[in-house]
């Protein structure tokens, strides 16, 4: 009989701090799906060579009904007694046009809304609603769901406001969920988990704001000549090491940092 493996799904994995994080969890003995409006070539040669199990879907997380029940019809596939746990990691964000709320466009704070709140809500829904069914059936490998929050959803910044609001919601819904699966003999353990500072794409589009617009444009532009951003690699380790701690689910709302 075969090793049982771990499986994980990762949203946004296709560059910045995901694909960081889907590089790191590349292995034998993990089953590893990663979403993403694109997929990534070079991931997918990097896993060939490490004989590690690897899926990627091109799936627009905007889509948030019809990518939950993807989703939803893939796990109902998997056969549990060859997984020896289920990790599901919301990480994928965007940013709406830079400025106040009324200067957004319409379509770009529904975008981000969708993308930064209510795709996580369906999935981990589709997550729980089917784990479930395999603890059941007496399965009782572990549950975990890593929402990749931000500072920016406990401390308002002008500019994005729809960034903070998804991240906000983000952080209650994973405290709210907790809660009910606390309820539960066999819960999953739901963590909201701030990542620190990162140099990514998003770092830079906030750097290019226009400084009229984005009052706190001064201090992005710090934090990237004082060296203070993590690199996507550096803070892929701190969430997996997160990811990994045995009491992962005792704080459901955290900072690296912390």
């Amino acid at each position: 009989m075969s090793h049982p493996q771990h499986l994980t799904i990762l949203t946004g994995a296709s560059r910045g701090m995901g694909l960081a994080m889907a590089e790191q969890m590349l292995s034998p003995d993990r089953l590893l799906l990663c979403i993403s409006r694109n997929t990534n070539d070079a991931l997918e040669a990097t896993a060939k060579r490490a004989n590690a199990p690897l899926t990627q879907w091109s799936q627009d997380l905007a889509d948030t009904a019809g990518a939950a029940k993807r989703l939803q019809v893939w796990l109902q596939a998997q056969a549990p007694k060859s997984l020896a746990s289920a990790t599901l990691i919301n990480n994928a964000g965007v940013l709406t046009t830079i400025g106040p709320l009324e200067s957004a466009p319409t379509d770009g704070l529904i975008n981000a809304l969708r993308v930064g709140l209510e795709a996580p809500m369906l999935l981990t829904a589709a997550f729980l609603r089917v784990t479930g069914e395999w603890v059941n059936t007496g399965w009782r490998g572990p549950r975990k769901v890593l929402n990749i929050s931000s500072g920016l959803g406990r401390h308002a910044m002008a500019g994005q406001a729809s960034y903070c609001a998804a991240k906000a919601g983000m952080d209650h819904f994973t405290r709210g969920s907790a809660l009910d699966e606390a309820e539960k003999p066999f819960g999953a353990k739901l963590v909201s988990l701030a990542p620190g500072v990162i140099d990514t794409d998003m770092q830079t589009q906030l750097r290019a704001g226009d400084p009229a617009q984005f009052p706190a444009l001064a201090r992005f532009i710090g934090l990237k000549e004082q060296g203070q951003l993590s690199s996507p690699e550096q803070a892929a380790k701190q969430v997996l090491a997160w990811l990994d701690r045995p009491d992962f689910g005792a704080q459901p709302v955290a900072d690296v940092r912390d």
